[in-house]
């Protein structure tokens, strides 16, 4: 790279492309782990933005963190490049399939720590 280029983290180009996305008024908005890479406060922001969207615009992430999950209306399990599950956090919490082993892994981990 030549003199003067900037470097951008992964948090940065996450919200570059949300942000391209929103000003071309994409009808279709895909998100590769929205908060990966964010701090807490660029975290909010983006669930706020997400938020923001519902009922405006077809938005999919791709997400890991339960946080960004449970905001979404549909959630769907793809196990083996298969659609193991679909409906929304509660219903597949109560259906005690694969969605429900990962959020009980998901609290039992939660206190866990490095010393």
């Amino acid at each position: 790279m030549g003199e003067g280029v900037v470097r951008l983290s992964g948090g940065e180009r996450q919200r570059i492309s949300i942000a391209r996305g929103l000003a071309e008024d994409a009808p279709i908005l895909l998100v590769d782990e929205a908060n990966a890479a964010l701090d807490v406060e660029n975290q909010a922001l983006i669930a706020e933005t997400l938020e923001s969207l519902r009922g405006q615009r077809t938005v999919i992430v791709i997400a890991h963190q339960l946080s960004t999950i449970r905001m979404a209306d549909q959630v769907i399990v793809v196990e083996d490049g298969r659609i193991v599950e679909r409906g929304s956090h509660e219903q597949l919490e109560q259906l005690g399939g694969r969605y429900a082993q990962f959020i009980d892994r998901r609290y039992a981990a939660k206190g866990w720590r490095i010393a």
